[in-house]
This record gives structure tokens, sequence and C-alpha cells, in this order.
């Protein structure tokens, strides 16, 4: 089996690869995990959890490995996005379905601090594995279940994914131009925003336990979390009977807020969330009288009169290259950006500036680029510690921690529970 190496930690002013030995604390010091769950919400949740120091346990079948192994390109036959998900994590197989494996897993379950796991409803209770078994093999456990639609009504039952989370939460009516089809995002949204709010639960749980010494079970439905960051339609619907329609790159909220096309066939996004801002970039474009117009003095009513600003800013910014533009844009303290792919991405002095794609090195493929954990802490940083594992190769290492004996692992292979 292959050491496991440890990292840099993400602080405030670092800026190295994370492959280098690190004693430094992390936040989840002794948090032990037991990931489950397939794809993208609930393995998302223990990556960010492990990230910061949480000791994660990833369970596969022994047959069918994580599917996320197999999405997206590959390099040498190995899947380069597992490479991220499954970063500081310890891998084992593990036929739950199997008696050997539903007592290895209670067994686990016991030494372990969190479950998440994304099975239909009555899955686990199926293999007498639900909330009832886990519970009595370790009372402070927070079973955490990450579903489509939740635990319980008349949806529970239904296969779903991240899709139909984007379709059902209304983010789908929102997005695309006026006269075109709703548009749905070309990655993971929805799983991703339930990733983060299935860390946040798990999270607050485990900060109840500390009060009440109890576990939980937390119900992460994934059509929820992307309600909740959509903004207050249900209340406008609700209060004024309003629905929001789609305005393609503009806002009703405030105007110039777009993108626009420079000199050199590159692009720029504009905001003018704040009224001053607003007013400093028409000052910028050539276009000051605009500002004493009586509808200037609002954002609702600079959007209904996107087209004349619209014009304004397009017309100045497409007789620029975008590196005037942006020069000019800083020098009037105004905001914009450039609408970057990965490769600006990964050029841009900013990210470079605060290690957002930091480097790690991988016993399979080398240094390999990803992006490092979402936040920097000044005491407890995070750190990716390795990246993702290959299918099962710490499982003997982590049940011989558990006390199985070499008698007890040959017994479950021969069962097919391995």
């Amino acid at each position: 089996m292959s050491t496991l190496p440890e990292s840099t930690p993400r602080t405030p002013t670092a800026a190295s690869t994370a492959t280098a030995t690190t004693s430094r604390p992390q936040s989840l010091d002794g948090l032990r995990v037991l990931d489950l769950a397939t794809l993208f919400a609930g393995p998302m949740a223990a990556t960010l959890l492990g990230d910061f120091g949480a000791e994660v346990i990833k369970v596969e079948h022994p047959g069918r490995p994580d599917p996320s192994r197999g999405h997206g390109p590959a390099k040498h036959g190995t899947g380069l996005w597992w490479k991220v998900l499954g970063r500081n994590k310890r891998t084992i197989t593990l036929d739950l379905s199997k008696p050997g494996g539903r007592t290895t897993l209670l067994r686990l379950a016991a030494t372990a601090d969190v479950v998440i796991e994304n099975f239909r409803p009555g899955t686990l209770e199926k293999w007498d594995l639900g909330w009832a078994e886990l519970s009595a093999a370790n009372p402070r456990l927070i079973l955490t279940r990450v579903t489509a639609f939740g635990q319980f009504g008349p949806y529970a039952h239904r296969p779903g994914f991240g899709t139909l989370a984007e379709a059902m939460s209304g983010f789908a009516a929102l997005t695309g131009e006026p006269e075109a089809p709703p548009t749905l995002p070309p990655f993971g949204l929805a799983d991703s925003i339930a990733g983060l709010a299935t860390a946040y639960a798990v999270l607050t749980a485990l900060a109840a336990r500390e009060r009440t010494g109890e576990g939980q079970v937390v119900d992460m439905a994934i059509i929820e979390p992307i309600l909740a960051v959509i903004g207050p339609q249900p209340t406008w619907y609700d209060q004024l009977g309003y629905v929001q329609k789609r305005t393609g790159n503009r806002s009703a909220n405030n105007a110039p807020r777009n993108t626009y096309r420079t000199a050199d066939g590159l692009w720029v996004a504009v905001s003018t969330s704040a009224q001053s801002v607003a007013e400093r970039v028409m000052r910028l474009v050539g276009r000051p009288e605009l500002i004493e117009e009586p509808w200037f003095a609002t954002g609702a009513e600079r959007a209904a009169h996107a087209d004349v600003l619209d014009a304004a800013v397009g017309a100045w910014i497409g007789a620029r290259s975008r590196d005037e533009v942006l020069a000019a844009f800083e020098k009037a303290e105004a905001a914009i950006a450039p609408v970057q792919d990965v490769r600006d991405v990964m050029a841009d002095p900013q990210y470079q500036a605060l290690d957002t794609v930091t480097t790690v090195d991988d016993p399979e493929l080398g240094p390999l680029r990803m992006q490092n954990v979402l936040f920097r802490l000044s005491a407890t940083p995070g750190a990716i510690r390795w990246a993702g594992r290959p299918h099962g190769a710490d499982t003997e290492a982590v049940l011989t921690e558990l006390g199985l004996t070499p008698a007890d692992l040959h017994a479950l292979r021969e069962e097919g529970a391995l």
C-alpha cells in the first residue's frame, strides 16, 4: 500500500504546492466520516470536511465504484474528476447488502462521528442499516442522508439528480435569454450547492451534539438548497404575485449590467449594483448627462432603460481592447471583470496570489492542479493531503485498524463483501 502524502496547509499567506509535510493542526482533526455516497452532493460534503482535517473513509461497492471515477476526461485510464472529489479520503470496498458487509459497516459506524449516504429512502433499512441500527451501534452518530427529494413526500422514492433540482427550483426558468428556452448549467450546480449545504448541516448537527451528547439524522434534499440561493422568489410571489422572468445577462434591479465585447473580440462583465458605481461608469464612457435623467436615480428604473445604458457602455467598450477597458474601469473605481475560461483562470494573478488552484503530487499521475480548499483559516488551516486514491486502496489497512484479522478479511472476500 502506498504512503499517503502530507500537504502544505492553506494559510492567508501560503502560495506553495500542497505536498510538503506539515504538523499544523486542522479544524476537524479527530473527526471520522464514513462516505457511503456516490456521484457528487454527498461525496462533495465529505471532501469539504476532509479538507479541514476530518478522517474520511470512502466506502465503495467492490464491483461498482463511485461513478464519479468515470465522469469526464481521464488520463492513462484514471478519472480526473475523481482525483478532486476523492481527495483526502481513504478508500475501502464493502458490499453492504452482504451480512459480513453489514456487520463490518456497523463496526466502522461505532468508531465514526458522521455517516454520509445517498441511497434512495428505505435502502439502508432494507439492509438493516437504518437509523435504528446505526444509532444503536453509536448513539453519538450523525447520519446524513442526501437525496434528490428528501426522505418523505410524494417524490421521495423517485430517482433524481441535480439536473432535476435545477429545473424544479426555478433556476432554469430564470436562466437564459428572454425568448430562448430555459437553460440548465453545464456542470453540477445543484449538487455542488447541496454539497456545501450538507457540510454546513453536518457541522450544525455536530455542534448540537456537543450540548446534548446525542447524534441525529440530517435529511438533505438536493431540491432545497438551490431554491434557497436564487433569492426571495417565493416571498415575491406570495406577497405580490410577482414571477421573475428571464432577462439574459441583464438584471431587473440595476443597469448597466451585462457582458460586453471588446475591440479585440474578448468579453467583460460590468455590474452597477451601487448607485455610485453606475454614475462612475457613465462618466467613464462619456455619457454623464444620463446621470441627470430622473430615471437614473434608482436601480429598477435604470434597469427599465437598459437599452439606452447598454448602448452607451457597449459602444465605448467595443472601441477599446480588453486590457484598455479593464485598466480604465479600475482607475475609475468601477466594477468590471474579464469573462474568463479555465485557461484564463489558471493564469489570473488574483487566483495565483490566493493559491486558489494549487498543485498536488499524486502517485499515479504526478503533479496535478486542482482547486484548493474553500477558505483560509489563520490558526487551523485546511489542506489537500492527497488526491483521490485507487478503488479500495486502503481496505486492508482500515479494516485491520478496526481489529479484523487476516482470517476475517479472507472470510469477507470469500463472501464477496470486499
